[in-house]
């Protein structure tokens, strides 16, 4: 099949970036999303509301892969109504792909799937890694497991290969990332560890996750779910001290828990994107044959004082 790729909610940071780097490699990118704007320059745009189905299920025709990254931003204070809008935009998108996969006269070949590293338990003593990783408890779990439940429920032909991306933390040097906004509180000397700051940051570079995403393509024995995270997890306190580095600041107030909660309160968001331990290891990817290029924090951070995407 032709090299085409359609990715769902292809208009973000990471939907942007993957176009990009599917396109600098003589991929043919369609996006699916609400709006035009931020969808990468050369990838056709397809638009859709989420919901229904419509003309945009037409861009699966002739595709070989599909990357479905649509959902709705978890960095808000879970309500009761924002927990339904963030569950739904996960289950029914996903349903709404598998529709246009069999509404395709001809299938693709491989459907990858979002998920998140933050399905495993929060964790200070062991690395959770794909095969032998415990799952969590709480609202943000619970997301995971209903999403990739939906995901490999989802009734397609037998030979669409289905695999599950449970990514850690994407860092990229671009506006509106967790990358600037964690410069943006030093900056303010704001920067110092969070909570105790011994909880586990896995991480993965902009780069290496669209790399991981064509090797998962191009793979054809990769199934199932596939951990999606550098093999050098830091801490808070050294990523934090990292970033204070990085703006050529030397001192940051450290937040105790009652602070963040405070803070987080009028931000509108949880601690739990704080303070949850992730300790999560791609030894499936590793073991398979891929190989990171970003391998621990400091190499991370010293390739963003070059462009990117």
């Amino acid at each position: 099949m032709d090299k085409i790729i359609v990715i769902v909610g292809g208009n973000g940071f990471l939907g942007r970036c993957l176009s990009q780097y599917m396109l600098a490699n003589a991929w043919q990118v369609r996006v699916i999303a609400r709006r035009a704007e931020g969808v990468a320059d050369g990838a056709d745009f397809h638009q859709w509301d989420g919901v229904t189905m419509g003309e945009w299920s037409k861009a699966f025709e002739g595709a070989h892969a599909v990357v479905n990254m649509a959902g709705r931003t978890v960095n808000c204070r879970y309500t009761e109504t924002h927990k339904a809008e963030i569950v739904d935009s996960r289950t029914r998108t996903t349903e709404l792909v598998a529709d246009a996969i069999n509404l395709a006269k001809v299938s693709p070949s491989v459907w990858l799937n979002s998920s998140t590293a933050t399905i495993y338990r929060h964790a200070e003593d062991r690395a959770q890694t794909d095969e032998e990783g415990e799952l969590g408890t709480g609202f943000s779990v619970e997301v995971a497991k209903r999403w990739e439940n939906c995901f490999f429920e989802a009734e397609v032909p037998d030979t669409v290969r289905k695999v599950a991306t449970r990514t850690a933390i994407v860092l990229g040097d671009e506006a509106g990332t967790v990358w600037d906004v964690l410069q943006g509180l030093s900056k303010k000397y704001l920067g110092g560890k969070m909570g105790s700051g011994k909880q586990k940051v896995s991480w993965i570079h902009i780069e290496d996750f669209c790399r991981a995403v064509e090797w998962l393509i191009d793979e054809v024995e990769a199934e199932g779910c596939y951990n999606v995270s550098a093999p050098g997890p830091t801490d808070n306190c050294r990523l934090m001290e990292l970033v204070r580095e990085s703006v050529g600041v030397s001192f940051g107030l450290p937040a105790t828990k009652w602070m963040l909660e405070i803070g987080a309160f009028f931000l509108r968001t949880e601690t739990e994107l704080i303070l949850k331990s992730r300790w999560v290891i791609a030894t499936r990817l590793e073991k398979e044959g891929f190989e990171f290029r970003y391998r621990t924090i400091e190499a991370c951070i010293e390739s963003f004082k070059e462009v990117e995407c």
